[in-house]
């Protein structure tokens, strides 16, 4: 047994030494690379950060196409999802004031048109895409707002959808800040 117990302490030590300095050195490294250089990707307008892109933002003016809800009201030091499932009292009482809610600043619409996920938050409460869909359903309330056709929106929401990566990886999706970045920029 005592001739174990080296080399454990000194695997222990390189392993410590790879895992805990050099690869998070490596990662920090790779992400100065990225856009924002690791330090997340921000929209500005004007000169001016409105945001950043991968990070979801509470848009609930009518004026606005609305984001998918957040469990953790949008804070990205907070990640996480309610924890809750599809049976849990509590979450059904919130599921149904969402949707009490979008009916209520989208007349006209259909309970079971409503796509799901402008009424449940997403896995981590920061998803920033809405499915052409969860746009297209809110083209009528938009347009009416600001004085726009339905058919100059839906023009908008087609030119922001990013469809699948490589065209088969996931679904097509609509970044919500940049379509409302656009939607600001109309003439």
């Amino acid at each position: 047994m005592k001739k174990n117990i080296g080399p454990a302490i000194r695997l222990t030590l390189v392993m410590l030494v790879l895992l805990v300095v050099i690869y998070p050195l490596v990662v920090a490294g790779i992400a100065r690379l990225a856009p924002g250089g690791g330090k997340g990707e921000t929209v500005t307008v004007n000169g001016k950060v409105v945001g950043y892109k991968l990070i979801g933002q509470k848009f609930t003016e009518d004026r606005y196409f609305n984001s998918r809800p957040s469990a953790v009201d949008y804070n990205a030091a907070g990640s996480a999802g309610s924890n809750k499932g599809p049976s849990n009292p509590d979450y059904l009482k919130a599921v149904q004031a969402r949707i009490d809610t979008f009916l209520v600043h989208n007349p006209g619409i259909n309970k079971a048109d409503i796509p799901a996920e402008l009424v449940t938050a997403s896995g981590s409460g920061l998803d920033p895409d809405l499915s052409p869909a969860g746009a297209e359903i809110q083209v009528a309330r938009v347009a009416k707002v600001r004085g726009v056709s339905a058919q100059r929106l839906t023009q908008l929401v087609n030119q922001q959808t990013k469809g699948p990566l490589f065209g088969i990886f996931g679904p097509a999706k609509v970044n919500v800040l940049a379509l409302n970045v656009a939607l600001d920029q109309l003439k």
